[in-house]
């Protein structure tokens, strides 16, 4: 257990990285970031598995339906998270993605059939509460209310971030049962790279023309919040439940408000501090029935 929550916690730090990284990418429309981001990472991957002697020849029907469901989902959770940031608040973005554990706790239940004991039901109910409060300390009430279109269009796009993430993380628990971690990841940020590639290609997204800087950003994306995040967090996924590697996941935004504070000086208030303290225990809380044979 304790291998598993320090891997998890590895994988938390890592994705924390991303809204830093992102942040310097302010030049790159959504879509591009979230193209780039699994382009690189799924071309590094190929090439380790190729050169490390594995093959593709030995997954069944089953396990590669899974990797291609789990690409598309990591692929459209991009795509509208991403793009939810261009219409609405980030405060209310965050508020929404945070609904994520209650989606993976409610179809794990139905679909897995895991059984969701108090301890997890609690730390879903913290954790959404935390981030809330960590969206109010940021902007306000004010920054967690939606007016106009515009902004209706962006809370549903971050809804539907925080749903597809959800069939991300259920579809990763079941394909990881029957495959090693490093053909899982390789399959699926394959599978979301190409995905990601043809539907820049058909709206006519630019590949090039944006700072150089941003391009060193984007292969940093690809390396640490992808490739060392995502994959310290899909190789939990088959030694603890998926509400509790989803409630771990929401350690993220605290990751962000930390980093943000070293490399921007953002502060944190009063609400925040409280926020993250309630999602920090949240995660402990979880954790203790977090095992998949518990």
């Amino acid at each position: 257990m304790a291998k598993t929550v320090v891997v998890l916690f590895a994988g938390i730090i890592s994705i924390s990285f991303a809204a830093i990284f992102i942040k310097f990418c302010d030049d790159v429309p959504a879509i591009m970031i979230a193209t780039y981001r699994l382009s690189i990472a799924s071309v590094i991957l190929c090439l380790y598995y190729t050169l490390s002697g594995h093959s593709f020849k030995r997954i069944n029907k089953r396990d590669l339906l899974l990797s291609l469901a789990g690409g598309l989902f990591l692929s459209l959770h991009f795509i509208s998270w991403i793009s939810s940031l261009k219409y609405t608040s980030v405060a209310s973005s965050v508020v929404l993605v945070a609904t994520n554990p209650i989606f993976v706790g409610a179809f794990s239940y139905v679909l897995l059939k895991e059984k969701q004991h108090v301890e997890l039901v609690i730390g879903i109910v913290l954790c959404f509460v935390g981030s809330i409060m960590i969206a109010l300390g940021d902007s306000g009430l004010a920054g967690v209310t939606s007016i106009g279109k515009r902004a209706l269009t962006g809370d549903a796009l971050a809804l539907i971030g925080a749903f597809m993430a959800s069939g991300y993380l259920i579809v990763g628990s079941k394909a990881r049962e029957g495959l090693d971690i490093v053909t899982y990841v390789t399959l699926v940020f394959t599978i979301s790279a190409l995905f990601l590639l043809l539907t820049s290609f058909m709206i006519g997204m630019p590949f090039t023309g944006y700072r150089p800087s941003s391009y060193l950003f984007m292969v940093l994306l690809a390396v640490v919040p992808q490739l060392i995040g995502h994959t310290s967090i899909n190789w939990a996924l088959k030694h603890l439940k998926t509400s509790m590697v989803a409630i771990s996941i929401l350690g993220e935004p605290v990751g962000a408000t930390i980093l943000a504070y070293i490399f921007f000086r953002e502060s944190v208030g009063d609400i925040q501090f409280a926020g993250i303290v309630l999602i920090f225990a949240a995660i402990l809380i979880a954790s203790k029935k977090g095992r998949k044979s518990q």
